[in-house]
């Protein structure tokens, strides 16, 4: 069987909780996580416990995510795992703002 890629999609949402707001994805080459946090500290320790205990290979960060939170998540796995940002200076769902104004 050929190779699957297990990646996360990590969304910030307030009142998201990581536990409970998720779902896998599955196709016959990727296999994507999708995982709402409620503020950067959760989204680094989330991201941090997908790559250990669900053996994730690549992150992707929503458009909610400013600098420091794509740092704090960034650090929180180290070089081992890529991480990319879909990019929106203010995200339509935080009222038009950077996540950094918030979490």
């Amino acid at each position: 069987m050929a190779d699957i890629l297990k990646a996360a999609f990590i969304f910030v949402a307030p009142e998201a909780d990581p536990q409970t707001h998720r779902q896998w994805v599955q196709t016959p080459k990727v296999h994507l996580l999708v995982v709402g946090v409620g503020n950067y500290r959760q989204a680094a320790q989330t991201a941090k416990d997908l790559v250990e205990k669900e053996g994730i290979a690549a992150i992707e960060l929503c458009g909610g995510f400013g600098n420091k939170g794509t740092a704090l998540v960034t650090e929180a796995v180290g070089r081992s795992v890529p991480v990319g940002v879909v990019r929106f200076d203010i995200h339509p769902g935080l009222g038009n703002a950077s996540g950094d104004a918030f979490f």
